[in-house]
């Protein structure tokens, strides 16, 4: 009863418009003094949370984001799209793809990637007549990209609850985001044959060169990222480290699209945006504290046990909630909530607990695109200043064959596991 009443408090404080680290750490703290359990060791364990090198990626993970945005990278990255597909049939929507993929593969983050990439495409999209509904409909799928594709934020905040390695989280991101690409890519070009939209031109050799050449700094930071990592050089920390001192230099020195001027009021914005995550953290931690001493664990672990429960059958069932509270949730939610909940089911259904996060990140993808919480619909309807029903018609057939997607992950495990599996366990 006391569990029903504590994760009854933490959705309706979610309800009533209070911040997920409030409404986590307020539900857990009144269930734990409720419960009489030592406070003192709820204390501790919110500061574990935090008290990694692991998390220290995240405020420079931050950081590169926050330059790679502010710096003319997105623009750069998209002239460098257009180069290799702007001359297809639906040609701007396919570079809306491509360039999303290499931006994802620098923000980290599904809101910044949509940003980044809706304020030049959607404009130029209409602007060549492609309907509006379109163009935000393929700006806001393809921004999902950046939870999927490494490195991701949503990755380290799951390793860090799950204690699982995110190097591994990582590379189990990359297959499934590149066949996502792909997916997202198929749907823009049935739907631009369908429509007619015109194909661009075919640039010149000499323009198809400058445009890759200048792109080649900005690519520069997600490769150091993955070479460091995957070759022993750097850790995960060292990297983001890495990744946020290249990310200030090549927007100053390189595009000079800001100045030594603007990098003090850049990084003071980062850290507002990574001491958020931090109080994030520290009460998703807090909470997990509170879940693990309930004992829903260990009663969906023996209900499990005796209901001789299948594992495609708790994956539909799980997939089934995880949608639904997407639709009513911030998508971070509904990764802090189910975590601790399902983790220790896991074992006992013989589900690898990398499946489950990549399981739990494409969720979390179709969440950012579903109303009425959408949060990438709000996003750009706001950019577009249009009526975010025209964001949710846009988003429809994205969403639908994101659904599909969502199966080949959920029963083809290798699609995640294949690549960590290769790199680790050879």
């Amino acid at each position: 009863m006391e569990a029903v009443i504590g994760l009854g408090g933490m959705l309706a404080l979610m309800a009533l418009g209070a911040p997920i680290f409030v409404a986590l750490g307020v539900a857990a703290l009144v269930m734990l003094a409720f419960e009489g359990r030592p406070l003192f060791d709820a204390a501790m364990t919110s500061v574990s949370g935090i008290n990694s090198t692991t998390f220290l990626a995240v405020p420079f993970f931050v950081m590169a984001a926050t330059f790679m945005q502010r710096g003319g990278i997105a623009r750069i990255i998209i002239d460098a799209a257009e180069a290799w597909v702007g001359h297809f049939r639906g040609g701007l929507g396919l570079v809306c793809v491509l360039a999303t993929t290499l931006f994802a593969a620098i923000s980290g983050s599904s809101v910044v990637t949509a940003m980044a990439m809706g304020t030049f495409l959607i404009p130029a999209m209409v602007a060549r007549g492609y309907h509006r509904p379109f163009a935000l409909g393929t700006v806001g799928a393809s921004g999902t990209l950046g939870m999927l594709i490494p490195p991701s934020l949503s990755m380290i905040l799951f390793g860090l609850i799950a204690e699982e390695s995110v190097p591994r989280l990582f590379l189990a991101g990359v297959v499934p985001g590149l066949i996502q690409a792909a997916i997202l890519a198929t749907v823009v070009m049935i739907i631009s044959r369908k429509r007619g939209y015109a194909s661009g031109e075919r640039l010149s050799r000499q323009e198809f060169t400058r445009r890759n050449l200048r792109a080649l700094p900005a690519l520069f930071i997600p490769i150091s990222v993955f070479v460091g990592i995957y070759s022993g050089i750097t850790t995960v920390t060292e990297s983001a480290g890495v990744a946020a001192i290249s990310s200030v230099l090549i927007a100053v020195l390189v595009y000079r699209e800001v100045g030594w001027k603007d990098v003090f009021s850049m990084t003071a914005e980062a850290m507002k945006a990574a001491s958020a995550v931090t109080f994030i953290v520290m009460f998703a931690m807090l909470f997990a504290h509170w879940i693990t001493g309930s004992g829903i664990p260990t009663h969906l672990v023996r209900w499990a046990t005796a209901t001789g429960l299948e594992p495609w059958q708790f994956l539909i069932a799980l997939n089934l909630i995880m949608l639904v509270m997407g639709m009513f949730l911030d998508a971070v939610a509904v990764l802090l909530i189910v975590t601790p909940i399902v983790l220790p089911l896991l074992p006992i259904l013989g589900i690898d607990p990398i499946h489950f996060g990549i399981l739990l990140i494409v969720n979390m993808e179709i969440a950012f695109l579903t109303p009425p919480i959408g949060l990438n619909l709000f996003v750009l309807s706001s950019i577009a200043r249009a009526p975010l029903s025209e964001a949710i018609r846009g988003v429809l057939p994205f969403v639908a064959a994101m659904l599909g997607f969502l199966i080949l992950v959920t029963y083809v495990p290798e699609v995640s596991l294949w690549l960590p599996t290769m790199v680790f366990d050879r």
